[in-house]
């Protein structure tokens, strides 16, 4: 049990990219589970297109505290992370958990703040969601459990911590990015759980923690700060657990946005961790190939990098410019209008005469001869206040 600043720095080689674009299978599916009613959970499965069996990546989201958020919440808010562990040869599966999205059953991690106990029974039951999952995919020829990883954000990622205390058969390894709790409806300062009662809850899963684990935080993360995550690795190290943390660079303007809006940062972390546990393959396949759509002919570099990265979101999704280079983007939402809606407001808040150039992977209006088509190694950087950057 150690800690590892730079893990990721000695394997960077790993993350090379191949030039040919690779071909995946992506579907929508339910996830029958009793305590989530005849609707049962809401997931997506994206894998590479071949006909063998992929070991399953769990992927788990962190928490919206608003109902209406917890309700707009898509997997393909999580369609990038997804791809990325399916080009390192998983069959990626993003999981709504009970209450979130259009999965059944009642919301219950309210309840999770801010005694011990409080946090573990919440984290729990969120764990027992995952379970679920893991069980429906075991009949499936595509999909396997031998070499399986779990993975989650936020309250995800405490989740994914509990599920290790009483792993499916088959998980091999763990990754939490930002793992934790806040209180609901909080505002300020004292907007994570109790610290102590965080802490001690870290200690209890680390007791009976039977996965090789790593945890990724990064150094502005605005829930966690280094500090805590330092008191809630030694605490879990102390008890037993095996991790790894990583306490990643800053990231944009919140850190506890690392896992969502910075793939590209945590991939060399994930792919050195993965190859230390002889998970994953050789080399990551190549992304999925992007439409190709022309550039907005009025953009420049900046411009054409959010477009790029619009390009590579997943469904719903809509894309807005102005004759003055300023856009505005929404991804992975629940309808076609909700992201034309959301991605005109954002364009608007920064000029008067926006109008939406793409929807899904469609053009909205007509094509200018003079723009060039996307390509997929364009670098993707755009300012987190034009896009949905804040992901549960």
């Amino acid at each position: 049990m150690t800690r590892h600043a730079a893990l990721w720095l000695v394997l960077a080689v790993l993350a090379a990219q191949p030039a040919v674009a690779e071909d995946y299978h992506r579907e929508d599916l339910r996830i029958a589970m009793p305590a989530a009613g005849p609707r049962g959970l809401e997931a997506l499965l994206i894998r590479p297109a071949g006909t063998q069996a992929y070991p399953l990546a769990l992927i788990s989201h962190g928490t919206a505290t608003d109902a209406v958020q917890r309700r707009d919440l898509t997997p393909y808010r999580f369609y990038q992370q997804a791809v990325a562990f399916a080009r390192r040869g998983f069959a990626a599966l993003v999981v709504m958990r009970r209450g979130y999205g259009d999965s059944g059953g009642t919301y219950a991690e309210g309840t999770g703040c801010c005694a011990t106990a409080s946090i573990l029974r919440a984290e729990r039951m969120a764990a027992d969601d995952l379970r679920a999952a893991v069980v429906a995919m075991e009949h499936r020829p595509d999909v396997s459990s031998h070499g399986m990883i779990a993975v989650g954000v936020s309250t995800g990622g405490l989740a994914t911590v509990a599920l290790t205390t009483n792993p499916p058969p088959g998980l091999a390894a763990a990754i939490s990015f930002a793992g934790g709790i806040r209180r609901d409806n909080a505002s300020d300062a004292k907007k994570t759980a109790d610290q102590a009662g965080l802490v001690d809850a870290f200690r209890t899963l680390g007791a009976t923690s039977h996965a090789p684990m790593l945890w990724v935080y990064a150094a502005n993360d605005s829930y966690f700060s280094p500090e805590l995550a330092g008191q809630a690795f030694d605490a879990f190290s102390a008890a037993g657990g095996r991790a790894q943390l990583i306490e990643a660079p800053a990231f944009g303007n919140d850190g506890h946005d690392l896992f969502h809006g910075g793939v590209t940062v945590w991939q060399p972390m994930v792919d050195a961790f993965l190859h230390q546990q002889n998970l994953g393959g050789s080399k990551p396949l190549a992304a999925p190939l992007l439409p190709d759509l022309p550039v907005p002919p009025q953009f420049g570099s900046r411009g054409r990098a959010a477009f790029s990265e619009y390009m590579a979101e997943g469904q719903h999704k809509a894309f807005a410019v102005s004759p003055k280079n300023f856009y505005g983007y929404s991804a992975g939402r629940r309808s076609v209008e909700d992201a034309k809606q959301r991605a005109l407001s954002k364009c608007g808040k920064l000029a008067p005469d926006c109008a939406l150039y793409a929807v899904d992977d469609q053009l909205s209006g007509p094509a200018t001869a003079a723009t060039e088509p996307v390509r997929p190694d364009v670098p993707a950087s755009p300012p987190p206040d034009r896009r949905d950057r804040r992901s549960p």
